[in-house]
């Protein structure tokens, strides 16, 4: 795409570091255009190393503001610039200096390729592009990758997601409500801003904006129905697309990865955290790729979305842990590791070998990084841990007398959100986090072993298998495997939900998917599978009636079942 021509600012940013050869400058242009296919105008901040060139150039587009500081930490294009990238941060269609209509997911096709070409055109350019970025701005590169724009030559999505129905938009069946409703207020400001009505009318709506966010523990989570979110309708602003998707499924296709690989021919860089929210999506996202034979790597710390230090939620990992500034690997940080990828495949250069093995993996319990041949691990085996009617969990199978363990789940009183893989509002942290206040309640149950006498290695896909039984025709099943520290407090490790559409209260084996972790449990912990109905305003609630678009809900009287011929247990991976 031709650039349009512009006022746009240039500024220079004096660059000490006596690596860079070309006068220790770098220039920065801000605001630069790009006109899209159908002449609606993009900008975009263009950063470039002194000199004419040619340089690789890196691409971010995203909806959450070029020029913000948390936006530029997660690659440093002043830093980039200093080892020879040039860098184009942009912001969407419709977000902050871009025109058009900000329809979240809608464009991002046609944008990221035209986007694409148009950077391999910008002045300086060697026209091999690679792009970058993380959640949404993950999903943009693959949005643009599947476009297949002739200069695209690498992508490194972090923490995205694959299938939009499993992570972003739903989970398991239940509506991710607590990331749809928080990112659409707080991510709305932007679009009243550009609201072409009087300055106090913009203000009054910001103000109902900041207040509603503040105050969705008290009111906004709680709407119901859901599907007519009250929260988001008083303000007419484009939700995420949760709300929408539960009447037009069409719309989580408009950010779907899961079924276009094949048409993903670059090589991809993935980025993910064990308490991350998009975790799933980013491994099937990779082991995809690995499996059509594409260059692909992998790696996986222990982070939240939004946490990448030593300390993520409750739980304080160690300072190698961290995504950024400490040496996690030879080659330095995982931005470092990011760039010398990006570099080999946008002007291969043989001094910058490769990591041996394709996929890093940090191991918690242990807190150590390691490197594996692939993912997931080959030589991890299956094992089956039985939730038995007296609390317990043994790799015993039980009798045929087991008894069961009931609670009861009221939708007015749900159990809820502590830590975990989410993206809420500021006062639901994510992460590992003690859940002893929640295993406290009467309608979680626990099933605990005993303290292990060596360590146990607990690595990849884990999945707890229910036989159960409600009152009510629809219901919930959430599932939470814990470590249980000698102390007594127990962290969250992985979990999952799933939501039982119609014959609820009929006797039915349910499996839950509490996707991935990394953990070594070391002796006197103890494994926990926690075993409820909610996790709330994570998951919004299951009314119990069948009916969701509905405001009534009933009480449910919930069974799980143990014997030997209705077992229920937990599948985990187990690497000797």
């Amino acid at each position: 795409m031709d650039t349009p021509t512009s006022s746009h600012d240039t500024e220079t940013v004096q660059d000490g570091d006596p690596s860079n050869a070309s006068g220790h400058r770098i220039t920065v242009e801000l605001d630069v255009p790009a006109i899209m296919r159908d002449g609606v105008i993009l900008r975009a901040n263009v950063y470039r190393p002194a000199g004419d060139g040619p340089w690789p150039t890196l691409l971010a587009r995203l909806p959450y503001g070029k020029d913000q500081m948390g936006i530029v930490s997660k690659l440093d294009p002043v830093q980039a610039a200093r080892r020879g990238f040039m860098v184009a941060i942009q912001d969407t269609r419709g977000r902050f200096m871009s025109d058009g209509e900000w329809d979240p997911f809608r464009f991002e096709r046609e944008d990221g390729y035209d986007s694409v070409e148009w950077a391999a055109k910008l002045p300086g350019s060697n026209g091999r592009i690679g792009m970058y970025g993380e959640s949404y701005f993950g999903n943009t590169q693959w949005m643009a990758a599947i476009e297949q724009p002739p200069s695209l030559a690498a992508i490194s999505p972090a923490l995205t997601w694959a299938d939009p129905m499993d992570g972003l938009f739903a989970r398991g069946g239940a509506v991710e409500l607590g990331l749809a409703i928080s990112w659409t207020l707080l991510h709305s400001l932007d679009y009243v801003r550009k609201l072409e009505i009087p300055a106090a009318e913009r203000k009054r709506r910001a103000e109902g904006l900041l207040n509603d966010y503040d105050s969705l523990t008290e009111q906004g989570y709680y709407d119901l129905p859901v599907d007519k979110c009250d929260v988001l309708r008083r303000h007419d602003v484009p939700d995420l697309g949760s709300i929408r998707a539960l009447a037009d499924p069409s719309i989580a296709e408009r950010c779907l990865v899961a079924g276009s690989y094949e048409r993903v021919t670059v090589p991809t860089f993935h980025i993910a955290g064990w308490h991350d929210i998009f975790l799933q999506g980013t491994l099937d996202n990779y082991g995809a790729m690995a499996g059509l034979n594409r260059e692909a790597r992998l790696i996986v710390g222990p982070w939240s979305h939004l946490d990448f230090g030593d300390l993520v939620g409750d739980h304080l990992f160690g300072l190698r842990a961290s995504r950024f500034g400490v040496p996690s690997h030879p080659h330095g940080d995982v931005g470092d590791l990011q760039l010398n990828w990006l570099r080999r495949h946008l002007t291969p250069d043989p001094k910058i070998a490769p990591p041996e093995k394709p996929v890093r993996i940090f191991v918690m319990g242990r807190n150590v990084w390691r490197d594996e041949d692939a993912w997931p691990l080959s030589r991890a085996n299956m094992q089956r841990w039985f939730l038995r009617g007296d609390g317990s969990l043994t790799e015993e199978t039980p009798n045929a007398n087991e008894e069961v363990t009931e609670f009861l789940y009221d939708p007015a009183d749900p159990v809820p959100t502590v830590g975990g893989q989410t993206v809420m509002s500021s006062a639901f942290p994510a992460g590992p986090m003690d859940q002893t206040r929640v295993e406290a309640r009467s309608d979680v149950c626990l099933f605990t072993s005993e303290p292990l006498q060596r360590e146990l290695e607990v690595t990849g896909r884990v999945r707890v298998f229910l036989s159960a039984q409600s009152s009510a025709p629809s219901t919930d099943w959430v599932a939470r495997l814990c470590d249980v520290h000698p102390n007594g407090c127990s962290f969250n490790l992985c979990d999952g939900i799933v939501r039982v559409v119609q014959d609820a209260d009929g006797l039915s084996r349910h499996e839950i998917d509490l996707w991935s972790t990394s953990n070594v449990f070391l002796p006197g912990h103890r494994l926990r599978v926690a075993v409820t109905s909610s996790s709330f305003p994570r998951w919004d609630r299951n009314l119990n009636t069948a009916q969701q678009d509905s405001s009534r809900y009933e009480i449910a009287r919930q069974r799980v079942f143990h014997r030997s011929d209705r077992p229920s247990y937990i599948e985990l991976p187990i690497v000797n």
